[in-house]
């Protein structure tokens, strides 16, 4: 029996797009069949302490801040303000918001707002290293792309440069490759073997020297000693209680401690010291030929990240057997981690994190707490997946790299379980408000895993070793019952706060109705059946401890809908936004989010929100990106905000030979992923001059 009325084609995502950007993750059977309660059964009203969050004034916050100068203790729910729906709205927009927002559409270009300024930083194909040739489709080759910008640019981060005031450092990851879009006449059942090593090429992280364009917001792409490509043959080292398992080990490496290569880096963070982490999402479309194994065990394993056997789109495994599972059944255990790579170092070797677990990765996110222990949070970006975050042992400590770079190392690593605040009865998949008039409520983190000081280790999981908890971290979180959520995506932490921001793009399955299936209800933190545009969720965790409160900021979707929510601020003044995935901060404190697979058939965009005050709730649409295109890596600061936009013209009928769009070179030419960067003409971004 199908689905029973359920939005099987809500999102923007083409086709093409959902099979090599995650393998088709949103369709088909769901990874997760734990038969977790999903805490459905046990929300219950419960009395919360009164009290709103107390707002520090920071002064000239950077958007790249990790760390927060103050901690939030258990004040109840979250957010400033009041929650009421018919909350009268100030006729001035919060500051660092005060710009015309663009409209929805479905352009070829990316728009701004008026009295701004654009230009695209590099694209696809363009020179990274010294002596690489210009982007020419019909002339590419594997050496060639290891030495170009790559393919799909997600995470953005933006460093000062360590010896020159008129330069900075922009780091990316390169997420998937998309071959039908690379490659003139692409056959895709017969790639050629060149195609298969300019798509292992085409993944990764580039860092890139950029110079400033004085009295503007401007940067241009520069070479320089730091300018570095890494794809998906570099050398990774394994770090934390699972390097050296038996579960990482294979033929060419023995010791299960290096790995070549990293796989569909999607968003990131940068730490409190100057490196960049990055997580590997959906990397089961890589691995073919699972269904060829015997052991069946194996395969439940597997199939729990979505590796399902047959042949993959992209047919890797012809060329290099450690895309094969039937020949190399333990390669895709080697990815899935959260990478870390000195950006100042570009002989350093890349670390990937064992302790912090292996799932699908949207990012991993720093916080220094009171006490001094880093704590680092990640969603698993799944449907029915979970939220996790790691607690250091190990202190941080200003300019001890050496020090800094075994943080993620030793520690603890929780997973979060959800209670809502109102009574089961009162969510029946529309979406409205409960009778106390706000999506609220408190959860815990339980542990999974401990890794120590002296290299032993931990489990907290009855039935699974140390190592069976950092490799298939899901199933460990199935058997301690972690709440399923909507596909959490970017975890940030607010500079100004310490308010914790969730990004949870949608579940078309919530609540869904399958025969045999046992798809979550809904629920307080996840109130809309059928979720295609997902929500925003604010918490208030108790950062180095196990307990937080959570709300609802944003139920996203087309305002005039009843069942969107916008903290409680006037739909009427609010843009459309749907599918959020990224999100930063601006020097004023407000969140900004980046859209990707917009259900509501106009482009996806780049939204500013205020969290507090008066405006609380307020959004506004600053910029949207062409055509079939995600917007990726938001960047937000007074000079500038830059976006990385993501397959620009992708859908079903586009093609390297036919291409849609042509953005960013326009005339006949193919589509790029590129970066945009956005100035104020004059004054601060957001700011009236």
């Amino acid at each position: 029996m199908g689905l029973k009325g359920l939005n099987l084609f809500t999102s923007s995502r083409s086709s093409l797009t959902c099979t090599y950007k995650c393998g088709n993750a949103c369709f088909g059977e769901c990874a997760n069949d734990s038969g977790n309660e999903y805490f459905g059964d046990i929300t219950r009203r419960s009395a919360l302490k009164a009290g709103a969050v107390t707002v520090l004034a920071v002064g000239g916050a950077s958007a790249l801040a990790a760390c927060s100068p103050s901690e939030q203790k258990d004040s109840g729910s979250t957010g400033s303000s009041d929650t009421s729906s018919a909350k009268k709205t100030p006729v001035k927009s919060s500051e660092g918001m005060q710009f015309t927002p663009v409209e929805p559409n479905t352009e070829t270009e990316v728009k701004i707002p008026e009295g701004y300024e654009q230009s695209v930083l590099i694209a696809w194909g363009d020179p990274v290293i010294e002596g690489a040739p210009e982007f020419d489709v019909e002339k590419q080759t594997p050496a060639d792309a290891e030495k170009q910008f790559g393919f799909n640019n997600d995470f953005a981060g933006l460093l000062e440069h360590p010896s020159d005031s008129k330069r900075m450092v922009y780091v990316c990851s390169h997420e998937y490759s998309t071959e039908p879009n690379m490659f003139k006449g692409y056959d895709e059942e017969n790639p050629t073997e060149d195609q298969f090593k300019i798509g292992l090429a085409a993944h990764g992280h580039t860092i890139l020297e950029v110079s400033k364009v004085e009295g503007t917001g401007e940067l241009k792409r520069e070479f320089g000693p730091l300018n570095r490509r890494i794809t998906g043959t570099t050398p990774f080292k394994f770090t934390g209680p699972a390097a050296g398992s038996d579960l990482l080990k294979t033929e060419k490496d023995p010791e299960g401690k290096t790995v070549l290569g990293t796989l569909n880096n999607c968003s990131g963070g940068i730490t409190p010291w100057g490196t960049m982490l990055s997580g590997e999402e959906n990397i089961d479309q890589y691995f073919g030929n699972a269904d060829k194994l015997s052991d069946d065990d194996a395969k439940k394993k597997l199939k729990r990240y979505d590796i399902k056997g047959e042949a993959t789109d992209r047919k890797w495994e012809r060329f290099d057997d450690r895309f094969d599972v039937s020949k190399t059944p333990n390669e895709p255990n080697r990815f899935g981690w959260l990478v870390e790579i000195d950006p100042m170092d570009p002989k350093s070797t890349p670390v990937k994190h064992t302790a912090v677990g292996r799932f699908k990765h949207e990012a991993g996110n720093i916080h220094i707490a009171k006490n001094g222990a880093v704590v680092c949070y990640s969603g698993d970006d799944g449907r029915n997946e979970y939220l996790y975050k790691f607690i250091s042992t190990r202190k941080f400590k200003e300019g001890d790299l050496e020090n800094n770079m075994k943080i993620l190392d030793e520690g603890t690593l929780y997973v979060a379980q959800f209670e809502g605040n109102s009574p089961k009865d009162e969510f029946d998949g529309s979406g409205n408000l409960p009778k106390d008039g706000a999506f609220d409520g408190k959860g815990k983190w339980v542990k999974l895993l401990t890794a120590k000081e002296d290299g032993s280790a931990e489990s907290h999981v009855e039935g699974m070793s140390v190592e069976e908890v950092a490799v298939y971290t899901r199933q460990a979180a199935d058997k301690v019952k972690a709440t399923a959520m909507d596909r959490p995506e970017d975890v940030e932490v607010s500079p100004k706060t310490g308010l914790i921001y969730i990004a949870l793009t949608n579940n078309k399955y919530r609540g869904a109705a399958e025969e045999g299936k046992n798809y979550p209800e809904v629920a307080e933190w996840a109130p809309v059946k059928e979720n295609k545009n997902g929500l925003v969720m604010e918490m208030d965790d108790d950062h180095a401890g196990e307990s937080f409160t959570w709300n609802l900021l944003l139920v996203c979707g087309d305002p005039e809908e009843a069942y969107t929510y916008f903290g409680g601020f006037d739909k009427k003044k609010v843009s459309p936004i749907s599918c959020p995935d990224n999100v930063a901060f601006d020097s004023h404190g407000n969140l900004w989010v980046s859209t990707d697979g917009n259900a509501l058939k106009s482009n996806d965009g780049l939204y500013a929100v205020a969290v507090d005050g008066d405006n609380r709730g307020e959004l506004k649409c600053f910029l949207t990106v062409p055509k079939g295109a995600e917007t990726c890596g938001p960047i937000v600061s007074d000079e500038r905000v830059m976006v990385n936009v993501q397959h620009p013209g992708e859908g079903d009928d586009a093609s390297a030979d036919k291409p849609v769009i042509h953005w960013p070179d326009g005339g006949d030419a193919v589509p790029r992923p590129a970066v945009v960067v956005v100035w104020p003409k004059k004054g601060k971004v957001g700011v009236e001059a």
